[in-house]
């Protein structure tokens, strides 16, 4: 009971000298502010008419709402709430850009923050705003779930600027309301607010899809004459390792999720007396966002559309600010190969990935050498010691390999710099696909080249709920990018000669191959929900059958070796490919969907075919593709 006395005794630290409500008797400014203001009174006026509802109940309910999600800065509370994120964080030495944040303060000074956030765990909560007091920001205001807002704990970080928000609030339009209003108040008066445009924690590594909410809402503020500016941050924070991984991994394989109470809270704070290395904060490019809204304005791009291309702009900036851990790079390598390996096989693997990180000046966190023997055998060390993979070394020389039932762990490292490497995998299939043309095929306009294109697009199509790629001519000038990277001379409109057998020559001799390593076990996780899915025929869907049914195919075909690893048996991965195939209106049931379904698991047959060629080409051994149709037996 060690861990749960110290954080009561930390939380009721930072209590003012008498606590009665959750609030301090006057409250915040900006809720006072608002009740006095006549253009929100005019709203929670128009609200009551829209609903047919009295005046006086709507703003009952209204002032109960800004009570519930209102929060203060109080300095007492905020310095000991600051000394328990410091307890919280005992595992980790965080690591700060200090010329970033020198330069973020000049705009601090001046302007309102919107710190958009990825969010791995729920330390993050506790980096950035101790990371912005201890370099004297002003005061940030942080979204959380209501579902943290635990007793004692709850009462405590009100006052040191957390708003406690509702998740689901589509029934209840006076809280958007509220909700809505209490955002612009907090930019009007200048405030800094933070919160995870993934509004979740990832349960893979990588980032998340954007939600929209609280964007929209700042959207909204900064749009009209006289409106308020924000400035947008991006910040990245990412671990070497986190011990809530192994949970999260657990709950993609179909265990229920821990429900947030002092239980959680006890277990949560107990496991940070672990060391597991650094937490690195970063910070992306910011930009105005009223300055932002008027370019889309100006190109024709407004209300909701607007809001979505504003998010996706800051989940590429997020991407970009997220900085390369060895940590990741060693669990690509050992993933990619599923066995046992030397020191010098894992050196051997890494030194491509490290010269092509170097290639595209992809930040490396730490400043750490890839390259460098120590560094590797340091996070082989740690992820040995945490269990993620286990060491052997009875025999001629120690070797490493992916525990059991780790693959998933290791994974979510991986996915952390995994986005810095998909559009190079895909060009690899794209050479792929034109090494693979048989002599005299009929070729569009464009010849080979434009064959390698259309697969690109076709991969990109296919991916597109799993990565944030950008706009087509965007994305067709980067993998231009990635091709001249890859066969080390320009690629030109008109293809530059390229030809079946030159293609081959040249994705033989590249370095480093990583389209088995990246892409594969999500294709392979797409192939399962699209097997299950033919396995139905015409018949309708039910979602919840549909992925129970993908898990227990899923660990067979593990079981069979007929995917890569484990790591392809996940209900996150599993839900994407859902997704995708919604997207694609195969979930409904009518006459001829059978047929489409067919089509769309002959279409991920054929990809994982061609990345486990890829893994071939590199030299390690893939599985066997399933075969169609062998359905009964499973069901």
């Amino acid at each position: 009971m060690a861990a749960v006395r110290r954080a009561r005794d930390l939380a009721r630290a930072a209590l003012p000298r008498s606590v009665g409500e959750r609030l301090p008797a006057a409250p915040p400014r900006e809720v006072t502010e608002l009740l006095h203001d006549k253009r929100f009174q005019r709203a929670v006026a128009a609200a009551a008419e829209e609903q047919g509802r009295p005046e006086e109940e709507v703003w009952d309910e209204v002032k109960g709402y800004l009570h519930e999600m209102a929060a203060a800065h109080d300095d007492r509370a905020s310095q000991g709430w600051a000394r328990m994120g410091e307890w919280f964080l005992r595992a980790y030495d965080v690591l700060v850009d200090e010329d970033d944040m020198q330069q973020l303060r000049r705009v601090d000074r001046d302007h309102s923050l919107a710190l958009a956030f990825s969010h791995r765990s729920y330390l993050d909560g506790m980096v950035i705003p101790n990371a912005l007091m201890a370099r004297r920001f002003s005061p940030t205001y942080t979204f959380g779930g209501a579902n943290l807002n635990l007793p004692v704990i709850g009462s405590v970080a009100s006052r040191t600027g957390l708003i406690f928000i509702r998740r689901s609030t589509q029934e209840i339009p006076v809280y958007r309301l509220a909700l809505r209003s209490y955002i612009r108040q907090m930019v009007v008066n200048k405030r800094n607010l933070a919160w995870s445009i993934e509004g979740g924690r990832t349960r893979t590594g990588k980032l998340r899809p954007p939600v929209h909410g609280i964007l929209k809402y700042l959207t909204d503020t900064v749009e009209g004459e006289d409106a308020p500016d924000v400035q947008v941050v991006p910040m990245a924070v990412v671990y070497d390792q986190l011990h809530e991984v192994s949970l999260m991994t657990q709950e993609a394989r179909g265990a229920s999720k821990t429900p947030e109470d002092w239980r959680w809270l006890v277990r949560f704070a107990r496991l940070q007396r672990n060391r597991l290395g650094r937490a690195y904060l970063t910070v992306g490019e910011p930009f105005s966002l009223r300055e932002r809204m008027a370019e889309l304005a100006a190109e024709g791009v407004t209300g909701h559309q607007a809001v979505e291309r504003v998010a996706l702009d800051i989940s590429h900036r997020l991407n970009r600010a997220t900085p390369v851990t060895v940590t990741a790079i060693v669990s690509l390598a050992l993933l990619g190969a599923d066995r046992a390996m030397t020191m010098d096989e894992v050196l051997e693997t890494v030194e491509p990935l490290a010269a092509y990180i170097e290639s595209r000046r992809w930040p490396v966190a730490g400043a750490a050498d890839l390259r460098d023997r120590a560094t590797i055998r340091r996070a082989l060390a740690e992820l040995a010691r945490s269990g993620v993979l286990t060491a052997y070394d009875g025999g001629t020389e120690p070797v490493w390999k992916i525990g059991d039932d780790q693959h998933l762990v290791a994974a979510f490292y991986r996915n952390t710099v995994i986005h810095i490497l998909v559009e190079r995998a895909i060009g690899e299939l794209a050479l792929l696909t034109v090494s693979e043309l048989e002599p005299g095929a009929e070729l569009p306009p464009g010849g080979e080249l434009q064959v390698g294109w259309e697969e690109a697009k076709r991969m990109r199509d296919l991916l597109k709920f799993e990565f944030f790629f950008p706009g087509r001519a965007g994305f067709e000038d980067d993998l231009r990018t990635e091709l001249k990277l890859l066969v080390g001379e320009d690629v030109g409109q008109d293809g530059g000669g390229m030809t079946p057998a030159r293609a081959r020559e040249l994705l033989v001799s590249a370095r480093p191959h990583l389209s088995h390593l990246v892409l594969r076990p999500f294709l392979e996780a797409y192939l399962v929900v699209a097997d299950r899915l033919a396995d139905r025929g015409d018949s309708a869907v039910d979602e919840d059958d549909l992925l129970a049914d993908s898990l227990a195919v899923g660990r067979q075909w593990a079981l069979q070796r007929k995917v890569a690893s484990e790591e392809s048996v996940s209900l996150e991965l599993f839900r994407t490919a859902l997704a995708l195939a919604r997207h694609r209106g195969l979930l409904e049931g009518h006459e001829g969907v059978g047929s489409a379904r067919e089509a769309f698991a002959a279409e991920l047959r054929d990809s994982v075919r061609q990345v486990n060629i890829i893994g071939e080409i590199a030299g390690e051994p893939s599985p066997s593709v399933p075969e169609p149709r062998q359905r009964q037996e499973s069901r």
